[in-house]
């Protein structure tokens, strides 16, 4: 047999890693001559510290790591595929059940100056929160970890990602406000690579990006429904009723994922809009954060 191109592969847990399992479970990295190793991070400086060093080859998570490499670290990045404007609910723990509840309270995020914290921010302000005025922010980590902070009281809010405010209802949380409905357009989830790992692999980018989208079609179609909930039921060992809703969610065909991990332009501009917003006081040294997105290779791989 051939020996296949290894892959190093870093992300969050979640339901956004269903077309790259999908793609592994049904061999379409296979057929383009690639393996996948998986690191599944505890943080995003975790994560953006692994693309730094050359410890992994892409990155799949939320857009504003990789704006915060370049803007933050001067890492020059290139986001290369879509997926989706994020399944986050703001997520509170028993006993809160509106915003003036959270005055004086703690919101549990993964890091302080990136991704969804700064969307969290944003959504408070406009329901009247400012950050250190109206509430406290604690480190906690990736959504695991928040989630686990919600139910033991170390914390009183968070944004949750699926499963995890599923399961957070599950435990008696409550679901707060859906910052989608919020905010508007908006990229959440997006894959990316370093511009210096990319210049001689391009070839095996546009590979990977094939299978990847290969896998998301196949779970996005019906048809396949009923293999995808028997691989969910594997891959994220939730309840049969949970990986059903989990399911409903992220194939909606209006709401859920977008056919072949297409890039939302106007929601990728609001991604940016938030990370110039949140450093307002800090120079961005000429850089275009927009000027990240490459399409070459995603063109490719969908011709």
């Amino acid at each position: 047999m051939p020996v296949l191109q290894n892959i190093r592969l870093n992300v969050f847990q979640g339901m956004q890693n269903i077309p790259n399992l999908a793609a592994e479970a049904r061999g379409f990295f296979a057929a383009e001559g690639l393996s996948v190793t998986t690191t599944f991070t505890k943080s995003s400086q975790e994560q953006r510290d692994a693309l730094r060093l050359g410890q992994c080859d892409i990155a799949h998570s939320a857009v504003d790591n990789a704006f915060a490499l370049i803007r933050d670290a001067g890492f020059d990045v290139s986001i290369v595929v879509g997926l989706d404007h994020g399944f986050n609910k703001i997520m509170t723990r028993a006993g809160l059940f509106n915003y003036d509840d959270l005055r004086g309270k703690i919101l549990a995020v993964d890091a302080p100056d990136t991704a969804f914290a700064l969307l969290a921010y944003d959504v408070l302000a406009r329901r009247g929160l400012q950050r250190g005025r109206d509430y406290q922010v604690s480190v906690v980590g990736a959504t695991p970890f928040r989630l686990d902070a919600l139910i033991k009281g170390e914390a009183d809010f968070s944004l949750l990602n699926l499963p995890f405010n599923l399961l957070a209802q599950e435990a008696g949380c409550y679901m707060l406000d859906d910052p989608a409905a919020v905010v508007g357009d908006y990229q959440a989830t997006c894959g990316f690579v370093s511009k210096a790992w990319v210049a001689d692999k391009g070839d095996v980018l546009v590979r990977y990006l094939r299978a990847y989208i290969a896998g998301l079609n196949w779970a996005r179609d019906p048809a396949n429904r009923d293999e995808l909930f028997q691989l969910a039921l594997g891959w994220f060992n939730l309840s049969p009723g949970m990986t059903q809703q989990c399911l409903d969610r992220v194939l909606d065909p209006v709401s859920g994922f977008a056919p072949n991990a297409a890039i939302n332009q106007k929601g990728l501009a609001e991604t940016a809009r938030l990370r110039e917003s949140f450093q307002s006081d800090k120079p961005a040294g000429g850089r275009d954060l927009l000027a990240c997105v490459d399409e070459r290779f995603y063109q490719q791989a969908c011709a």
